[in-house]
Protein backbone atom coordinates (compact mmCIF):
# COMPACT_ATOMS: atom_id res chain seq x y z
CA UNK A 1 0.00 0.00 0.00
CA UNK A 2 1.44 3.57 -1.03
CA UNK A 3 1.41 6.77 1.23
CA UNK A 4 -1.56 7.90 -0.96
CA UNK A 5 -3.34 5.17 -0.32
CA UNK A 6 -2.66 4.81 3.62
CA UNK A 7 -3.96 8.81 3.39
CA UNK A 8 -7.32 8.01 1.91
CA UNK A 9 -7.65 5.04 4.26
CA UNK A 10 -6.74 7.09 7.48
CA UNK A 11 -9.21 10.04 6.23
CA UNK A 12 -12.10 7.10 5.50
CA UNK A 13 -11.54 5.34 9.23
CA UNK A 14 -11.32 9.33 10.37
CA UNK A 15 -14.81 10.08 8.63
CA UNK A 16 -16.38 6.71 9.73
CA UNK A 17 -15.57 7.65 13.59
CA UNK A 18 -16.91 11.56 13.34
CA UNK A 19 -19.90 10.22 11.42
CA UNK A 20 -20.46 7.41 12.87
CA UNK A 21 -20.82 9.04 16.34
CA UNK A 22 -23.99 10.64 14.81
CA UNK A 23 -26.89 10.76 17.19
CA UNK A 24 -30.33 11.70 16.72
CA UNK A 25 -30.49 14.52 18.72
CA UNK A 26 -27.43 16.27 17.47
CA UNK A 27 -28.76 15.65 14.32
CA UNK A 28 -30.70 19.08 13.54
CA UNK A 29 -28.09 21.03 15.64
CA UNK A 30 -25.39 20.08 12.69
CA UNK A 31 -28.25 20.78 10.51
CA UNK A 32 -28.50 24.11 11.60
CA UNK A 33 -24.57 24.41 11.74
CA UNK A 34 -23.71 23.62 8.30
CA UNK A 35 -26.73 25.98 6.90
CA UNK A 36 -25.32 29.15 5.36
CA UNK A 37 -28.95 30.91 6.16
CA UNK A 38 -28.97 30.64 10.10
CA UNK A 39 -25.38 32.37 9.82
CA UNK A 40 -26.83 35.74 8.07
CA UNK A 41 -26.74 37.91 11.28
CA UNK A 42 -23.42 36.79 12.31
CA UNK A 43 -22.38 37.88 8.71
CA UNK A 44 -24.41 41.38 9.46
CA UNK A 45 -22.63 41.52 12.76
CA UNK A 46 -19.11 41.28 10.61
CA UNK A 47 -19.81 44.57 8.34
CA UNK A 48 -21.00 46.44 11.31
CA UNK A 49 -17.79 45.40 13.38
CA UNK A 50 -16.04 46.25 10.09
CA UNK A 51 -17.37 50.10 10.25
CA UNK A 52 -16.38 50.27 13.83
CA UNK A 53 -12.96 49.14 13.19
CA UNK A 54 -12.22 50.57 9.96
CA UNK A 55 -15.04 53.84 9.18
CA UNK A 56 -17.39 54.22 6.31
CA UNK A 57 -14.16 54.57 3.87
CA UNK A 58 -13.15 50.81 5.39
CA UNK A 59 -16.66 49.52 4.58
CA UNK A 60 -17.32 50.78 1.06
CA UNK A 61 -13.62 49.03 0.46
CA UNK A 62 -14.46 45.80 2.21
CA UNK A 63 -17.78 45.02 0.41
CA UNK A 64 -16.37 44.46 -2.88
CA UNK A 65 -13.19 42.47 -1.11
CA UNK A 66 -15.84 40.65 0.49
CA UNK A 67 -17.62 39.58 -2.41
CA UNK A 68 -14.14 38.97 -4.76
CA UNK A 69 -13.38 36.71 -1.62
CA UNK A 70 -15.99 34.53 -1.73
CA UNK A 71 -15.98 34.50 -5.18
CA UNK A 72 -12.22 32.82 -5.05
CA UNK A 73 -12.57 30.62 -2.11
CA UNK A 74 -16.37 29.12 -3.25
CA UNK A 75 -15.60 29.44 -7.45
CA UNK A 76 -11.96 28.06 -6.48
CA UNK A 77 -13.01 25.43 -4.29
CA UNK A 78 -15.06 24.09 -7.24
CA UNK A 79 -12.51 24.71 -10.27
CA UNK A 80 -9.46 24.11 -8.99
CA UNK A 81 -10.29 21.30 -6.40
CA UNK A 82 -13.97 19.23 -7.07
CA UNK A 83 -13.87 19.66 -10.56
CA UNK A 84 -9.92 18.39 -11.19
CA UNK A 85 -9.58 16.13 -8.23
CA UNK A 86 -13.08 14.31 -9.19
CA UNK A 87 -13.04 12.69 -5.19
CA UNK A 88 -15.83 11.39 -4.09
CA UNK A 89 -18.21 12.38 -1.72
CA UNK A 90 -18.62 9.34 1.36
CA UNK A 91 -22.26 9.38 1.04
CA UNK A 92 -21.65 8.90 -3.09
CA UNK A 93 -18.79 5.93 -2.41
CA UNK A 94 -19.97 2.79 -3.40
CA UNK A 95 -17.16 1.11 -0.74
CA UNK A 96 -18.78 2.81 2.42
CA UNK A 97 -22.47 2.03 1.07
CA UNK A 98 -24.54 1.24 4.38
CA UNK A 99 -22.05 2.41 6.37
CA UNK A 100 -22.82 6.43 6.13
CA UNK A 101 -24.66 8.22 8.82
CA UNK A 102 -26.46 10.96 6.16
CA UNK A 103 -28.14 13.98 7.84
CA UNK A 104 -29.71 15.60 5.07
CA UNK A 105 -32.26 14.57 2.36
CA UNK A 106 -29.61 14.75 -0.53
CA UNK A 107 -25.78 14.41 -0.54
CA UNK A 108 -25.14 17.28 -2.81
CA UNK A 109 -22.72 17.01 -5.54
CA UNK A 110 -20.75 13.75 -7.20
CA UNK A 111 -17.80 15.34 -5.72
CA UNK A 112 -16.25 16.41 -2.22
CA UNK A 113 -12.46 17.46 -2.42
CA UNK A 114 -12.82 19.87 -1.27
CA UNK A 115 -15.29 21.78 1.20
CA UNK A 116 -16.91 24.95 -0.30
CA UNK A 117 -18.27 25.46 3.33
CA UNK A 118 -14.99 24.86 4.77
CA UNK A 119 -13.45 27.38 2.39
CA UNK A 120 -15.89 30.08 2.59
CA UNK A 121 -16.08 30.50 6.46
CA UNK A 122 -12.37 29.69 7.10
CA UNK A 123 -11.73 32.67 4.22
CA UNK A 124 -14.37 34.90 6.44
CA UNK A 125 -12.53 33.58 9.71
CA UNK A 126 -9.30 34.98 8.00
CA UNK A 127 -10.51 37.97 6.84
CA UNK A 128 -12.59 39.15 9.91
CA UNK A 129 -8.97 37.90 12.04
CA UNK A 130 -7.39 40.96 10.14
CA UNK A 131 -9.41 43.69 10.19
CA UNK A 132 -10.26 42.91 13.82
CA UNK A 133 -6.31 43.41 14.99
CA UNK A 134 -6.56 41.17 17.60
CA UNK A 135 -9.37 43.25 19.27
CA UNK A 136 -10.29 41.28 21.59
CA UNK A 137 -7.57 38.84 21.76
CA UNK A 138 -9.87 35.88 21.91
CA UNK A 139 -11.45 37.24 18.56
CA UNK A 140 -9.81 35.45 16.22
CA UNK A 141 -9.69 32.03 18.04
CA UNK A 142 -13.21 32.36 18.19
CA UNK A 143 -13.44 33.04 14.72
CA UNK A 144 -11.40 30.11 13.17
CA UNK A 145 -13.39 27.92 15.91
CA UNK A 146 -16.85 28.81 14.55
CA UNK A 147 -15.13 28.28 10.84
CA UNK A 148 -14.12 24.67 12.38
CA UNK A 149 -17.63 24.31 13.70
CA UNK A 150 -18.78 24.76 10.56
CA UNK A 151 -16.32 22.24 8.93
CA UNK A 152 -16.82 19.45 11.32
CA UNK A 153 -20.82 19.57 10.64
CA UNK A 154 -19.77 18.60 7.23
CA UNK A 155 -17.94 15.24 7.93
CA UNK A 156 -20.68 14.62 10.65
CA UNK A 157 -23.61 15.14 8.18
CA UNK A 158 -21.90 12.75 5.78
CA UNK A 159 -21.15 14.87 2.77
CA UNK A 160 -17.52 15.19 3.38
CA UNK A 161 -14.25 13.30 4.31
CA UNK A 162 -11.88 15.15 6.81
CA UNK A 163 -9.11 16.10 4.71
CA UNK A 164 -11.78 17.51 2.05
CA UNK A 165 -12.64 20.07 5.38
CA UNK A 166 -9.01 20.31 6.67
CA UNK A 167 -7.61 21.39 3.03
CA UNK A 168 -10.80 23.86 2.38
CA UNK A 169 -9.87 24.88 5.33
CA UNK A 170 -6.25 25.66 4.61
CA UNK A 171 -7.56 27.36 0.90
CA UNK A 172 -9.98 29.39 2.60
CA UNK A 173 -7.55 30.91 5.24
CA UNK A 174 -5.50 31.53 2.13
CA UNK A 175 -7.48 33.37 0.39
CA UNK A 176 -9.34 35.27 3.42
CA UNK A 177 -5.51 36.24 4.24
CA UNK A 178 -4.95 37.26 0.50
CA UNK A 179 -8.50 39.66 0.96
CA UNK A 180 -7.34 40.89 4.39
CA UNK A 181 -3.91 42.80 2.58
CA UNK A 182 -5.55 43.55 -0.36
CA UNK A 183 -7.93 45.54 1.86
CA UNK A 184 -5.35 47.03 4.16
CA UNK A 185 -3.59 48.05 0.49
CA UNK A 186 -6.69 49.69 -0.21
CA UNK A 187 -7.32 51.21 2.85
CA UNK A 188 -3.70 52.73 2.89
CA UNK A 189 -4.28 53.90 -0.91
CA UNK A 190 -7.19 55.77 0.45
CA UNK A 191 -6.40 57.51 3.36
CA UNK A 192 -3.00 58.73 1.42
CA UNK A 193 -5.26 60.38 -1.23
Amino acid sequence: MDLLDRIVAADQAAFLAVNGAGSPALDPVMLAVSDLRMWVPLYLGFLVLVKLRWGWKGLWIAVPVIALMVLCSDTGSVLLFKNTVLRLRPCHEAALAGLVHLVPDGCGGRYGFVSSHAANHFAIAALMAGMLQRRPRWAALALFAWAGLIAYSRVYLGVHYPADVIVGGLYGTFIGTMAFVLFRSMHQRLIRA
